[in-house]
């Protein structure tokens, strides 16, 4: 087993761009400063209210995942600063690439209680329309939402729009082809894309130090791409950050690469047990750096948040996550035989072969003559 040290963990952290402190203090930065020299109390409190809503949204996850109500989960707790602070950054019509991790992104884009559970239930393939919100499909294929990210925005290109693509992955992607494929296009053909690096330190139980022995966001320059290293506990930067590169991809000038240097608190997904590779003394030294309470402290020196403030957002997540949860209580499965609806949107032959395959095999099951439900 190979563990960072707490002073590996932490030194991973001295290069990168920050506007606050884990103690919640301001700090100048010149290149994000310009940046957010807008968000004033009410949006800040905003962010915290987003952050503090994602945080509540993904614990009621685990908590269904644990109880059985849905198959999977994968925990976002502690990275939501860099989900939140770059999904508001975008304007409503450029589109959105998540991983399966992005929790925060689809709440920020305004995907709906139900639209976070029913999919890992397996009720659904989708459970959103990506053209309402402007948010593809989670993937689940490690990198693969890059391409699709590239290929959007190559699109956009040819159609004289200004709406960028963003692609969202984690630092175990940076391994895969598909990512490289997709930075190698961006940079080519200058397309309007940002990729969004979410660095955690843990490609499920590899260490980041060993998957790469230099910081990731010095990959995308070898590509023509100009990058950044953002904090990304902290949700001020994070904002500044993708800002910044927005308006370079909007602007003509080619892609962008973030990456945002978190840390996820909990298992990879919660078929995992973290405590089989990780010691307690870094996930504690981490949690020094927890990007709400850090927030909160900077709203609580200048007087710009109350207990109040926050009982009301307590509230709102309250009921938040209560619709998750009927979603889910209140969810009926459809037939089986249905797997294959919406496939294509015409009628095609190969699927209607399957149906009928699938019919016969479901029929394989009929109890005392009576075919199982379809």
């Amino acid at each position: 087993m190979y563990t960072l040290t707490t002073d590996e963990a932490m030194t991973a952290l001295d290069d990168t761009a920050q506007l606050l402190t884990p103690d919640g203090h301001r700090i100048s930065d010149p290149r994000l400063d310009p940046w957010v020299e807008d968000l004033d109390a009410p949006a800040l409190r905003a962010l915290y209210r987003d952050m503090a809503i994602v945080r509540r949204m993904d614990a009621e996850g685990v908590a269904l995942q644990r109880q059985g109500h849905v198959g999977l989960w994968a925990p976002a707790q502690g990275q939501e600063a860099v989900q939140v602070g770059t999904a508001r950054a975008c304007r409503t019509d450029d589109f959105l690439f998540p991983s399966y991790r992005e929790v925060g992104v689809t709440i920020v884009r305004g995907g709906a209680p139900a639209d976070l559970v029913l999919a890992w239930r397996g009720e659904m393939h989708s459970t959103y329309d990506p053209y309402a919100l402007n948010l593809a499909s989670p993937q689940i294929i490690i990198g693969a939402q890059t391409l699709h990210a590239v290929g959007y925005a190559m699109g956009v290109q040819r159609d004289g729009g200004d709406q960028v693509a963003v692609a969202y992955f984690g630092d175990g992607a940076t391994s895969q082809g598909d990512v490289n494929e997709a930075m190698v296009f961006a940079s080519s053909f200058g397309a309007p894309v940002v990729f969004v690096c979410s660095n955690n330190h843990w490609a499920i139980s590899e260490p980041v130090t060993v998957q790469s022995r230099f910081p990731i966001a010095g990959r995308a320059p070898g590509f023509g791409i100009p990058s950044m290293r953002v904090d990304g506990n902290d949700v001020v930067a994070c904002t500044a950050a993708m800002r910044w590169a927005l308006e370079h991809a909007r602007s003509g000038q080619g892609p962008v690469f973030l990456e945002a240097v978190t840390y996820r608190m909990g298992p990879h997904t919660t078929s995992d047990d973290p405590t089989r590779y990780r010691g307690p003394g870094e996930v504690e030294a981490w949690r020094t750096r927890d990007p709400l309470t850090r927030l909160e402290a900077f709203l609580r020196n200048s007087g710009d948040i109350d207990d109040d403030v926050l009982a009301e957002i307590s509230r709102e997540a309250d009921q938040l996550t209560a619709a998750m949860r009927e979603a889910v209580l209140t969810a009926v499965t459809r037939p089986a035989i249905e797997v294959l609806d919406g496939v294509y949107a015409e009628p095609h032959s190969g699927i209607d072969r399957q149906r009928a395959r699938f019919s016969a095999y479901l029929d394989a099951f009929a109890d005392d003559g009576a075919a199982v439900t379809r």
